[in-house]
């Protein structure tokens, strides 16, 4: 095995190890990475450009939007969004056997489209359903499964903070992403709606009908949605049509939110603020990560483990579609371990020049669209499954007098409907692809 090939592997090996005792992802990816150049290269020539790198990362133009679409959603947390989505969806779903848990389903994707982050997604919603779940006895664990399974919701519909970092990592478009993640969130949304549905059939006293609301409270709750749908309508609509781009669009958003939160007297300078520092703290987590792993990279890129990975599984004899799904098996177990970010900006760079040397019969472009929209999907299951479950945390932390097992075993069906999903996108690429080709004229 040749020496740089070997150095890699350890240095890969220690990663993990340090990932394993807590290290947090971005401080062992600069150190494995830091190190391991300076063993394969004169250390002078890895300091020359550590000088650089750290600009020359952040200053791409298209990492911008990731501060505008996190403070867009931390606005919208502190303007009550989430408040009005859910009301307009239980007035027009509440009604039905486990209608409420499809109301919350529903609001998750409303939300998750203004705010594009999982975990903000599952604690707003899970704060603003959750009451409501169980004055109508709700079985705990379908309240809590639907919480933290709608929370996923948030990683994949546009727009989404996880998406535009891998655009960013395979050198796509994050337009062409944002529009091809449109199809299979709906699916999404339409297979929860079946879970919850078959769930309740099976299980009736664990999803009770609520009430029908009166026709004047219909028509307000339908009506005071209409803000959010207008925002959501203007950031993405306008980048879908080519209006404008996602920086521009995530900038729209910010001050549509903003006005919105500003009319309604829920916003002021003490919301902005935290609004504000919260948006710093996410940012500066999201950027370190971004360097660390750039660092690793070039590590990684000099020791060729990238690229022996690559042959081994050109040479393996294995079909392409074999390759995929074990490719996206090892993301499933990996996201028990990690958060989403940081597992696509750790396993893409060694998964994508993989997938890149297979011949699924379609462009690199639309390769590189398709890998990342089951990517993204597989990266969901990860925060609903244990023993990490970030989603299950964060509404366990809701919902304290329900045992976390139960938590897990609420998100289960989902889980299920998750891979029913991946399968449905595996087995036809052109859900992922139609729509952006459309667009494209």
């Amino acid at each position: 095995m040749d020496q740089s090939l070997l150095i890699g592997l350890v240095g890969l090996a220690a990663l993990v190890a340090l990932i394993a005792i807590r290290v947090p992802i971005a401080y062992s990816m600069i150190l494995v990475g830091g190190i391991g150049t300076m063993v394969l290269t004169d250390p002078r020539i890895f300091l020359a450009q550590l000088k650089n790198l750290a600009y020359s990362q952040f200053s791409i133009y298209d990492l911008s939007v990731l501060p505008m679409f996190v403070l867009m959603g931390n606005i919208a947390t502190r303007a009550g969004l989430s408040r009005d989505l859910f009301r307009a969806a239980n007035a027009w779903l509440g009604w039905m056997r486990g209608g409420v848990a499809m109301a919350a389903i529903a609001a998750c994707a409303g939300f998750g489209a203004v705010c594009g982050s999982s975990l903000a997604t599952a604690s707003t919603m899970g704060q603003v359903a959750l009451p409501e779940l169980r004055r109508y006895r709700y079985s705990p664990t379908l309240a809590t499964g639907t919480l933290a399974a709608g929370g996923v919701l948030g990683i994949l519909i546009p727009p989404s903070v996880v998406l535009v970092v891998y655009a960013i990592v395979v050198e796509t478009s994050i337009v062409t992403m944002f529009i091809a993640a449109f199809v299979p969130g709906v699916i999404a949304v339409l297979f929860f709606l079946l879970t919850i549905a078959i769930y309740v059939r099976v299980r009736p006293q664990s999803g009770p009908p609520g009430d029908r609301v009166p026709r004047a409270e219909f028509i307000e709750a339908t009506i005071k949605v209409a803000p959010v749908v207008a925002i959501f309508g203007m950031v993405m609509g306008g980048i879908y049509f080519g209006f404008f781009n996602p920086t521009p669009a995530a900038a729209v958003g910010v001050f549509l939110v903003t006005v919105f939160g500003l009319l309604r007297r829920v916003v002021g300078w003490p919301e902005l603020r935290d609004a504000l520092l919260d948006t710093a703290k996410t940012s500066g987590m999201i950027y370190l990560i971004l360097f660390g792993a750039q660092i690793l990279n070039i590590f990684m890129a000099r020791g060729g483990v990238p690229q022996a990975a690559a042959e081994m599984m050109a040479n393996s004899g294995l079909s392409p579609i074999v390759v995929l799904v074990l490719l996206l098996l090892a993301l499933i177990v990996l996201g028990c371990l990690m958060d989403s970010l940081s597992m696509i900006l750790l396993t893409i760079p060694f998964f994508w020049p993989v997938i890149s040397v297979m011949d699924f019969g379609m462009s690199p472009d639309d390769l590189k669209v398709w890998f990342g929209i089951l990517a993204l999907i597989v990266v969901e299951l990860g925060l609903i499954t244990p023993p990490v479950g970030m989603n299950v945390f964060v509404i366990s932390a809701l919902a304290r007098d329900v045992p976390m097992r139960q938590t897990f075993l609420g998100v289960m069906p989902f889980f299920a409907a998750e891979l029913v999903r991946v399968t449905v996108i595996v087995a036809f690429p052109a859900l992922t692809l139609w729509l952006p080709k459309v667009l494209a004229g």
